[in-house]
């Protein structure tokens, strides 16, 4: 089978567990999408969820925000971690729009790496679920996957964006990012992999990868009969 093929089969294979694809961070607009996704940097997106409504009370928009203080903002947004410097970024990026951009996130890749704490996966997301024009984020999933599958290899997040935009097509970029995520938390996470559940990895996957997975359940069923002796 063609990488190309595999690509095929790969994509009819999420879009049949995964038909719908929901947006992960609960948001209204692209300004409060960019505050949410700053935020899920080392928190999960649920965390985010639960913070997000008590700070959008106060601030949904860049000029409510700068009405708050630096510390009025890390008070809120203390249980989604790093809040010394996600507060920092919030309040600063949100200076930035009203003052370069009035008041509007731009849909600029380079308008929106050019703010602090806004690094090129949070401009991708806020380009492809705020605007819609087509991007593909590479999280850890995403980088995992990709590296798994044989369609990367694994050396940086850079060249696993490179490599995604090269075999998918364009228009599947937006939905296809999120599918491949939804898969990887289901069928194919960092730990607890269980090769019997992964059809992805099982039918299509890097052969190395597959070989010491299968190793390892050697090794781990040895271990249990020597216990049982």
């Amino acid at each position: 089978m063609s990488k190309q093929e595999k690509v095929k089969e790969i994509m009819r294979i999420l879009d049949e567990l995964y038909p719908e694809v929901p947006i992960f961070l609960d948001h209204k607009d692209p300004y409060t999408l960019l505050i949410a996704v700053l935020l899920s940097a080392q928190c999960t997106d649920e965390r985010v969820n639960q913070i997000t409504p008590k700070l959008f009370a106060r601030a949904d928009n860049p000029y409510d925000m700068v009405m708050m203080s630096i510390e009025e903002i890390q008070d809120i947004i203390r249980p989604c971690g790093l809040s010394p410097m996600k507060s920092k970024g919030i309040w600063h990026l949100s200076d930035m729009i009203i003052k370069l951009h009035n008041g509007e996130v731009p849909a600029s890749f380079e308008a929106l790496e050019a703010m602090p704490a806004v690094g090129h996966k949070t401009a991708a997301v806020v380009m492809s679920q705020g605007f819609g024009i087509p991007a593909f984020p590479v999280d850890t999933h995403i980088h995992r996957l990709m590296y798994r599958w044989g369609l990367s290899n694994g050396k940086s997040v850079e060249q696993t964006e490179r490599d995604a935009k090269r075999l998918f097509p364009r228009e599947r970029w937006n939905d296809l990012h999120l599918q491949i995520i939804l898969y990887g938390r289901e069928y194919c996470p960092a730990r607890g992999f269980d090769l019997n559940k992964c059809v992805i990895t099982r039918e299509f996957g890097r052969k190395s990868f597959i070989n010491e997975v299968l190793k390892e359940q050697e090794k781990k069923q040895k271990q249990m009969l020597k216990k049982r002796k």
